[in-house]
């Protein structure tokens, strides 16, 4: 195969609806590192939870048309931080790239599309919610290169410990 450069690879965004899919099938072969998967857990029951749930949504991330990760957005009212945000939200869970693809700028990429999915298809929601472990800092510095901005606010829900808010306009910002 041929390896792809983050440089020339068309990152996208792809919903699955349907668990029997070759996207969902390459999306429950993905992995994570060990340190990683107190923090995301298994990509397939993932998959599996999200395609269950009908206020969310499941997405694979896609490189040059090569799956290498893998999101669900969260649709429910106060989905993830349990109140409301002042402006309609959807959450980001489970987010993950690929251990074998981690590195060559695919996270940024799969924000941007996101977002950029989320304008199209769900012009209705302002903000984009996410909550990061605090410790796992490889994580929250590509949240911050993608946009996000940290609240400052602690989430402590986490089933791994206290987790930092980060929040992600939808809305382009007006100019001066």
């Amino acid at each position: 195969m041929q390896s792809m450069s983050a440089v020339t690879a068309r990152v996208r965004v792809e919903p699955i609806v349907d668990p029997d899919s070759a996207a969902a099938s390459q999306v429950r072969a993905l992995r994570v590192s060990p340190e990683q998967y107190r923090y995301i857990g298994d990509p397939a029951f993932n998959l599996s939870d999200t395609l269950r749930d009908p206020k969310s949504e499941a997405l694979a991330v896609l490189a040059d048309g090569i799956v290498v990760g893998f999101y669900r957005l969260d649709f429910a009212p106060n989905a993830v931080v349990g109140r409301s945000l002042g402006a309609p939200s959807v959450g980001l869970r489970a987010f993950l790239i690929d251990h074998r693809h981690q590195g060559r700028g695919y996270g940024t990429g799969a924000m941007t599309a996101c977002c950029d999915d989320l304008r199209r298809r769900h012009a209705d929601r302002a903000l984009l919610v996410l909550t990061v472990n605090c410790i796992n800092a490889p994580a929250i510095a590509a949240y911050r290169k993608a946009g996000f901005i940290d609240t400052g606010e602690l989430f402590r829900g986490g089933s791994a410990g206290p987790q930092h808010m980060m929040l992600h306009s939808l809305h382009p910002h007006p100019t001066p």
